[in-house]
């Protein structure tokens, strides 16, 4: 499937270049991927580069056919980022550029003025446009549905869809069903007005709510056929342009407000970058009637409707919001098996940049999710911040052509009790156990490396190798000198003076277990139906509690910890 590529693509490309700036695109390149291409042969990196066309294809014509977003606005334009830079790697000429979110569409009516769309640019991007221009001003950027009014002697005669630009769909009876568009201006003017469909929202902050559907709904409302009037009721309408109206912005401003548009309420001037960046902030922050994806920066002064066309303007840019989720691609995939057997799946990703922090890494959850959304290599995902703070996955975006062969531990080798002692395939889970036991003990400054680097040594083969551990045994692992050894054999020694309930979570002993039940000897004689007279204690946990203090592994070391005169044994 070739990409369908809007009428003047060509010169908006020459002319982006020509004004010196990528609108933002190359530079949500360089963050997708650091500007390295693939390290794959060429026939896979054009199967790659195919893939992805064929999904941009897909989301254009949903998107301006259909009034439906398949990805967020924020993750196709990093994918569009990330195609253009793949056709560069394969110093590609041929028509794989689409520069903006048009595609072909199958609209019957022509637009009486072009939506032309707009460059979005990064930050280091506005500067340039701010500072080589004056008279500047600043919209929100609603997120909604756009489209082209239409009025003839005041009426209301056209509303067409955004389509390609060119031509959309004729919206016209459902448009003057919508409350919030006037059927009748209040003077007998013939114009063509240009805006937003929009969801109407009750103090909506963006920052907080930053995917609520807004357009998704405004879609919905103008597919049905036959939404109720509370559905129509809820779309509004924003106008931001006028393309037959006054060329210069003041003046346009003042007569939309007198035909009743409230343009002017969110259009103001702005000196500079500063100023722009205080506006997009205080729009990111504050309430809202309306969900928004950034701010619009316009000339006070632009061509009339004649020069307009469906190509991205030198005269406005779009500056987004800062993205709430990244594109990024998988490098490798790792199944960690941690101490309770649990085997999680962790993405390894080519670095992405999201809320100031680099990502590298980010865990699946669970070997079940992985299962349903098959991440391979080469995968592209969408990363957020949970809270803020911890990285997770929340779809995948698209595969890779080439699905690699992935080696999968079995969940059914890993449990409770498995890989107490270092035998095949148990490095994982030991390393975990033995982490989680250093931490319930007490160990300061005894993380996972040091009882990594005590395992390639050979030293510590099960959870307990650590205890009698000489300083000259402690020295034959890397990195661990004289000092070092003897602080880890000073830790060691004080762990066993660790309380008797420490010491039973170190093992890993099953919820139920407590200390306060009684000393070892005790607990280890419980039946089935004793440990289930205990309070929380089910069939389920009992089993497990008996399974656990019956391990001849488990057992072992009990006999071990008490030689040692380790309270409670």
């Amino acid at each position: 499937m070739a990409l369908l590529i809007i009428r003047g693509a060509a010169m908006v490309w020459r002319w982006i270049f020509r004004a010196g700036w990528l609108s933002g695109l190359c530079a949500l390149a360089l963050t997708a991927q650091a500007e390295e291409c693939p390290a794959w042969p060429q026939e896979r990196l054009v199967q790659e580069r195919q893939t992805l066309a064929e999904h941009i294809a897909l989301w254009d014509r949903a998107y301006h056919d259909e009034g439906e977003s398949l990805i967020a606005d924020e993750l196709y334009d990093q994918a569009l980022a990330r195609l253009t830079h793949w056709q560069t790697c394969l110093d590609d000429p041929s028509p794989h550029r689409p520069l903006t979110r048009s595609t072909r569409s199958d609209g019957t009516v022509t637009h009486p003025a072009a939506q032309t769309g707009l460059h979005k640019a990064d930050e280091a991007g506005v500067r340039r446009f701010t500072s080589r221009r004056q008279g500047l001003w600043i919209q929100p950027k609603v997120d909604g549905v756009a489209v082209t009014l239409r009025y003839r002697q005041g009426i209301l005669v056209e509303a067409v869809s955004r389509g390609d630009g060119e031509r959309g769909q004729d919206w016209t009876e459902r448009v003057r069903q919508l409350p919030d568009v006037p059927a009748l201006l209040p003077e007998p003017l013939s114009a063509v007005f240009q805006g937003e469909l929009y969801w109407q929202l009750d103090r909506h902050i963006q920052s907080q709510a930053p995917e609520i559907g807004a357009r998704g709904a405004v879609a919905g409302a103008m597919a049905q056929q036959a939404p109720s009037e509370a559905t129509l009721s809820r779309v509004g309408l924003f106008v931001w342009d006028w393309p037959d109206g006054p060329t210069e912005m003041t003046e346009r401003l003042a007569r939309l407000t007198a035909l009743g548009f409230d343009t002017a309420e969110y259009t103001h001037p702005v000196a500079g970058h500063q100023q722009a960046a205080e506006w997009r902030e205080r729009w990111f922050n504050e309430p809202l009637p309306f969900a928004t994806d950034g701010v619009v920066l316009k000339q006070a002064e632009r061509p009339g409707i004649r020069h307009w066309s469906a190509s991205p303007p030198e005269w406005a840019i779009a500056w987004k919001y800062p993205a709430q989720q990244a594109l990024a691609h998988v490098r490798g995939i790792e199944f960690r098996v941690g101490r309770t057997g649990r085997v999680t799946p962790v993405l390894w990703l080519y670095p992405v940049s999201l809320e100031g922090r680099s990502i590298r890494r980010v865990s699946l959850g669970s070997l079940e999710q992985w299962q349903a959304w098959d991440v391979r290599p080469g995968d592209h995902v969408a990363v957020t911040l949970a809270g803020l703070t911890i990285p997770q996955v929340t779809s995948v975006v698209w595969q890779s052509a080439e699905r690699a062969p992935i080696s999968v531990p079995s969940p059914a080798r890993y449990d409770l009790l498995s890989c107490l002692t270092l035998t095949p395939d148990c490095d994982a889970q030991l390393l975990a156990r033995l982490t989680y036991l250093g931490n319930q003990l007490g160990m300061r400054g005894i993380g996972e490396g040091t009882w990594q680097a005590l395992m390639r040594a050979g030293v510590v083969t099960d959870l307990l190798g650590w205890l009698a551990l000489s300083e000259a045994q402690l020295q034959q692992a890397h990195g661990i000198g004289p000092a070092t050894a003897a602080s880890l054999a000073a830790q060691f020694a004080a762990a066993r003076q660790a309380p008797y309930a420490a010491w039973l979570r170190a093992l890993g002993v099953p919820p139920g277990g407590s200390a306060e039940l009684g000393e070892w000897a005790t607990l280890e004689g419980l039946s089935r139906a004793e440990w289930q007279d205990q309070p929380g204690v089910g069939p389920v946990r009992a089993e497990a509690l008996v399974a656990f203090f019956g391990h001849p592994e488990i057992q072992r070391m009990a006999r071990q910890l008490q030689q040692a005169g380790v309270e409670g044994f």
